[in-house]
């Protein structure tokens, strides 16, 4: 695939390196276009997709179904604000609270405004209808957890590069080990928590998934002390765990749910916060709500993204797909992959360093090699291709994988 560029890789990341902030240390790659599981660099070079834009491109990079509802609804409508009413808005309601089986959403732009919308909205339901004195809300978060960079959230991070020099920091929160049932139980007892967010499945912190039951049993701790079982599912919705919520694995039904990333396919920045009316319907009009949020294009974007989801079966591919990369990934021979874990095709491998080489060394072999993914927090490696990866293909990352790890050998 050739592209119409000018710019060299070394010239574009002299750009960024002078006129951006330096705020995120990318791979040494300079992509310039994409299609389905496959991105090129200004170069020329193709590369596997191991990482999805954090999983914002599940329906694989440039799906024509969403492109195509993109531009037609730019070139009729994009942007009225709340003011006014807009013909697309209450259709794409419609859609998705029937997808997730919800009364209400709240649409918003970006995953970190969702959470915020889903803290400001289980703090006025703790007000108005469990009866926690004014201001004396509390929300259980857990460690190690990641819902974005703003503010009120970063107040709650125990990683130091996410609060350091961020303060003073917003109250309100207790912060419990994750998967631990019982530390859960404790926080519970305080009368004035509103709610418990957080994330299925830890991405950020490496792909740590909880023991099988831990939902379930948080969810009825919830019920039974009427707190608000809040699930960040920002990453792991939309299909990528193998299911269309990473909560269905355990057959339960968060209060609130919290989308982002692949409701668009990676193509607008769209995010949502669904709830039933006796939670939604404490926020009046006038006390909540973004010029961009619900928007044409986002709405007709959305609805597309969801839709290539149900028609093309992606949680089901996701399923399968992912249990063939655990076995491959856990039959590699090398003492620097110490594991292998994830649920669907959200996966992460821990690596442990051989001398000098570390996960950042083998991501950067594997981009030698064809295939781009990315370290977090310093051992562990992200492997989340877009979902419309064929067996195929899996396998040939597979060998690439193999090949990069190896090689240190």
């Amino acid at each position: 695939m050739s592209t119409s560029e000018k710019i060299t890789s070394k010239q574009a990341i002299a750009l960024e390196e002078k006129h951006g902030a330096h705020n995120y240390h990318p791979l040494p790659v300079v992509l310039s276009c994409g299609e389905g599981v496959f991105v090129w660099d200004v170069e020329g070079k193709r590369y596997y997709d191991f990482l999805s834009a954090y999983s914002a491109v599940n329906q694989g990079h440039c799906h024509p179904k969403i492109v195509g509802a993109l531009t037609e609804q730019a070139q009729k409508l994009a942007l009225t604000s709340r003011a006014f009413h807009n013909d697309v808005l209450g259709q794409y309601e419609k859609y998705i609270t029937g997808i997730f089986g919800y009364d209400k959403v709240l649409p918003m732009n970006t995953g970190a405004e969702a959470v915020e919308t889903a803290i400001k909205l289980c703090r006025k339901w703790a007000y108005r209808k469990k009866g926690v004195p004014e201001n004396q809300a509390k929300i259980v978060v857990c460690e190690n957890n990641f819902h974005g960079r703003t503010t009120t959230i970063v107040s709650f991070s125990n990683d130091p590069d996410g609060y350091k020099d961020y303060g003073p920091f917003t109250p309100g929160f207790i912060r419990i080990p994750y998967n631990d049932v019982d530390a859960l139980k404790e926080a519970l007892k305080d009368p004035n928590v509103a709610g418990f967010l957080f994330e299925p499945i830890q991405g950020e912190a490496g792909v740590f998934v909880p023991d099988e039951g831990y939902l379930t049993k948080t969810y009825e701790l919830c019920k039974q002390n009427n707190v608000l079982f809040i699930a960040d599912e920002v990453q792991t919705g939309i299909a990528r765990t193998g299911k269309m919520l990473a909560c269905d694995h355990e057959n339960v039904k968060p209060d609130v749910v919290i989308l982002g990333k692949a409701i668009s396919g990676g193509l607008y920045p769209v995010s949502a916060v669904l709830a039933n009316d006796d939670v939604m319907l404490v926020i009046k009009p006038g006390e909540h709500g973004s010029t961009f949020g619900g928007n044409p294009v986002a709405a007709k974007v959305a609805m597309a993204a969801l839709e290539v989801i149900v028609e093309e079966k992606l949680a089901e591919r996701a399923e399968r797909l992912g249990e063939l990369l655990r076995k491959e990934l856990r039959a590699i021979k090398s003492d620097m992959l110490t594991l292998v874990r994830g649920k669907g095709l959200l996966n992460a491998i821990v690596i442990k360093p051989k001398g000098d080489k570390t996960a950042m060394d083998v991501c950067l072999k594997m981009a030698e090699n064809g295939l781009l993914a990315k370290p977090t927090h310093g051992d562990k490696i992200r492997f989340a291709p877009p979902l419309v990866i064929s067996e195929e293909q899996l396998m040939e990352c597979v060998e690439i994988i193999r090949k990069s790890i190896e090689s240190f050998e």
